[in-house]
């Protein structure tokens, strides 16, 4: 998962600041997830950063495995105080080092429309989930709106790739294609159109 990192690793200790101003959003979707998650809970995040979702979930779950292929994400994230429930690890997404079956839960956001083969990451959330396990996974779906497409344009001018330009319902399409049931969607209208999305793992 080479596309990007570049980018991640340069804006990783601007990345807070960057994502401030969607504050009210992501506390929303905190509390959405906490909704979700229990203190019995193995949890996997891919894609974590600089750990802003991280450290508000570690207390709900039994443990928090956060991960990010950006080192320097990683490195940000380690340098928050969090809880003992929390750990932070460089880790790719379409290539996961854990055993079959070994989460409850499983949350990305606001990452697979930036990842050129995220069907692989799908994949291998399956592969690490439990039966019946859960995937939280918001993601902008900042194609549904003129504001979107002009914000995403003006992404990949800076030099920032954009894979998948999605509207909210061919996103949760796209989840249903690679082996999930939906079982709750919301859409928050932020910087850029966000589509939250709860699911369970299929069958087979």
């Amino acid at each position: 998962m080479k596309d990007n990192k570049g980018f991640w690793d340069r804006w990783a200790k601007r990345y807070d600041f960057m994502m401030s101003k969607d504050g009210r959003t992501y506390a929303q979707i905190v509390a959405s997830m906490k909704r979700k998650l229990d203190r019995e809970m193995y949890v996997l995040e891919l894609a974590c950063g600089t750990g802003l979702l991280s450290v508000r979930l570690a207390g709900s779950v039994k443990l928090l495995e956060a991960t990010d292929f950006s080192e320097e994400m990683i490195r940000q994230a380690k340098a928050k105080t969090h809880s003992s429930r929390l750990h932070f690890s460089v880790q790719d997404a379409t290539s996961l080092p854990y055993a079959e079956e070994t989460f409850d839960a499983a949350v990305i956001s606001n990452a697979l429309h930036i990842m050129p083969e995220p069907e692989k990451a799908l994949a291998e959330i399956r592969r690490v989930l439990k039966p019946g396990g859960i995937l939280i996974a918001p993601t902008f779906t900042a194609a549904g709106s003129i504001s979107g497409r002009m914000r995403i344009r003006f992404m990949e001018l800076s030099g920032f790739k954009v894979f998948h330009k999605w509207t909210p319902q061919e996103y949760l399409d796209f989840l249903k294609e690679n082996g999930f049931e939906i079982t709750g969607r919301k859409i928050f209208d932020g910087t850029l159109k966000l589509t939250y999305a709860e699911a369970v793992r299929g069958q087979g």
